[in-house]
């Protein structure tokens, strides 16, 4: 795993118990790489590496020294997962799939909170699964901007709505929060109890899945999420599919032992969510 700042991550833990599970002898550090040096990184890897796990700042960073980007990855500009194989360095975004998994079937309308990396990747996700609107809510207009132009490609309609967020605010059936956990300490209050997915998972849970529940909503928090796409990170670089609860129960070992609390689920948490909003 490479970011910068990188000791919170969670992902050596999902993939070691993975490969544990799969029966094989790889491991997986964090390694803190700063964007002007990740060039430098790549270029001294060996044919021993099988791939790499990207975090912020270094998703779209990356792009410009791979071989070949999926398109997936391409659309959202984001790559969080390279493959390192034959002498090529291809890129792939899981943070998608993992997100397609927990999106509920059926919905006419989802809110995503923040502009990012991992809003890109929301917002691509929804497409995927049939969403037909979306409303983007975030601090700078500028991002706000972007990404509504990225959801309109990917043939979302699109809605605009106010920041800050006040409590009632929220009322759409779903809500995607990509912001750190500090710019939900307003404890935001849906105005219609629906399901909130918070990509954060440590610390959790965060101000806003606390106020979210006390007011009757639905949290699912960044731990599955985490779990999922790496889930599908571990099967791009060893051919072989771990089992989902196998991660799952590493992932919350490792928080409660942190004193993060037994988490409802995960997120792109950290490893995810520390970007702009």
């Amino acid at each position: 795993m490479l970011g910068h700042p990188i000791a919170h991550s969670l992902s050596p833990v999902l993939h070691r118990a993975a490969y544990a599970s799969l029966g094989l002898d790889w491991s997986y550090e964090a390694v803190d790489v700063l964007p002007q040096d990740l060039g430098t990184f790549l270029d001294q890897l060996g044919p021993e590496w099988a791939g790499l796990s990207l975090t912020m700042p270094l998703k779209e960073t990356v792009i410009g020294l791979l071989d070949e980007v999926s398109d997936v990855a391409s659309g959202v500009r984001a790559v969080n997962t390279v493959v390192l194989a034959d002498g090529r360095r291809v890129g792939h975004n899981t943070d998608v799939t993992g997100l397609q998994q927990l999106i509920p079937p059926g919905l006419g309308s989802v809110t995503v909170l923040g502009a990012g990396a991992t809003a890109r990747s929301a917002v691509a996700a929804l497409a995927a699964v049939g969403v037909s609107h979306v409303e983007v809510r975030a601090r700078r207009p500028e991002a706000v901007a972007e990404l509504s132009g990225l959801a309109s490609s990917f043939g979302l309609a699109v809605d605009h709505g106010a920041w800050p967020i006040v409590d009632g605010d929220l009322t759409t059936e779903v809500v995607i929060s990509t912001v750190p956990a500090v710019v939900g300490s307003a404890l935001w209050a849906p105005g219609g109890p629906g399901l909130l997915i918070d990509v954060i998972y440590d610390p959790w849970p965060t101000p806003l899945a606390s106020g979210w529940s006390s007011a009757g909503g639905a949290v699912v928090g960044g731990l599955e999420l985490l779990v999922r796409q790496a889930v599908e990170q571990v099967e791009l670089m060893c051919g072989r599919r771990p089992a989902l609860e196998v991660l799952q129960a590493a992932g919350e070992a490792a928080l409660a032992a942190r004193g993060a609390g037994m988490p409802h689920h995960e997120s792109a948490s950290p490893d995810i969510a520390q970007e702009e909003q």
